[in-house]
């Protein structure tokens, strides 16, 4: 069920995106370049008529928000009930047991000292 209604969601995102690139500009946000609040094209002025292409953006917009709360409520059904914190982070035994350390390291591990030769290049033949 989950995966129909993540595909679902998908077309829904990428139909969104195809008819918002679609449809014509108004002339900048907010008004910019349009006249300002008062005038015949800005942000202020009476609601035109809406057309085919935005009719369709809106019906895509509430698909898009549907199946986005259908997903978050069928992923809370199918969590387990318990949260990260409420663990504590604390390791069952069997875990405990599958964590394998790395070898012990041997030998002089200590840098070289000052008596030791300076490092020096590899010689050009």
């Amino acid at each position: 069920m989950e995966n129909i209604v993540l595909t679902i969601h998908l077309l829904l995102a990428l139909g969104l995106i195809l008819t918002v690139l679609m449809q014509r500009s108004e002339g900048g946000g907010l008004g910019i370049g349009g006249g300002g609040g008062g005038g015949g094209g800005g942000v202020m002025s009476g609601r035109s008529a809406a057309t085919a292409l935005s009719k369709v953006t809106w019906v895509l917009a509430i698909g898009f928000l549907i199946t986005s709360l259908t997903l978050t409520v069928l992923a809370t059904m199918s969590s387990s009930g318990g949260s990260v914190l409420s663990t504590g982070g604390a390791l069952t035994p069997a875990e405990a047991e599958e964590i394998q350390l790395p070898p012990a390291l041997e030998g002089d591990l200590l840098p070289p000292s000052n008596a030791d030769a300076p490092a020096a290049p590899p010689a050009a033949e």
